[in-house]
């Protein structure tokens, strides 16, 4: 009994382990993914996600109980790992930071909007792309430094000085207060009333 093969021929995808529907989903999966990456190009899309599925369907002949959408979700990030560590490879970046770094300068540039191409293409990056992501880059800024803040007394003005007194005189007079709470209320009632008519 031979293996099972992957059968991939002019643009079609035919894995020959899992289910359809596990392969839909992690088809899904991809798609999503790239698209909150700002992906939008269809024939783009379709190329990466082409790709990306070809490389977990020869994940899963070797891992047949691991679920599809799980190894092409591993095979996204890495393909997003290792294309961002080849573009931003002249930065100061620790190899564990860069793909977090690429993905900020690649919102901060625009560059899948700008470069529709570009994005996840290992033969052919734009120089005025590479340029941009290395340009958007994070930079830390200066270090924390420690300051004292004295507490000062809040002026809140003489309007709201005037609502307190006021708030205190209708404490002090129970019968006021019930006599305006009614009149607002009446107010309230006659405005509805000459509302609708």
């Amino acid at each position: 009994m031979s293996a099972p093969v992957l059968v991939t021929f002019s643009g079609e995808f035919r894995p020959s382990t899992g289910s359809m529907e596990a392969w839909n989903a992690a088809y899904v999966r991809v798609e999503d993914y790239l698209r909150a990456h700002r992906v939008h190009n269809r024939l783009h899309q379709s190329r990466l996600i082409q790709e990306i599925l070809e490389r977990a369907a020869r994940r899963h002949l070797a891992q047949p109980e691991t679920h599809p959408t799980t190894l092409a979700a591993e095979e996204t990030e890495a393909l997003m790992d290792a294309w961002f560590g080849a573009v931003l490879s002249s930065q100061n970046v620790p190899p564990e930071r860069r793909a977090i770094e690429g993905r900020v300068a690649l919102m901060l540039c625009d560059g899948s909007e700008k470069w529709p191409y570009a994005f996840l293409d290992d033969k052919d990056i734009p120089a005025d792309f590479r340029a941009a992501l290395e340009a958007s880059s994070m930079q830390a800024g200066p270090d924390m430094v420690v300051s004292s803040m004295v507490p000062r007394p809040i002026d809140l003005g003489p309007i709201t000085e005037a609502a307190g007194d006021t708030l205190e005189r209708f404490e002090r007079w129970p019968i006021l207060r019930a006599l305006l709470l009614w009149l607002m209320f009446a107010g309230a009632l006659a405005g509805i009333f000459y509302a609708t008519r």
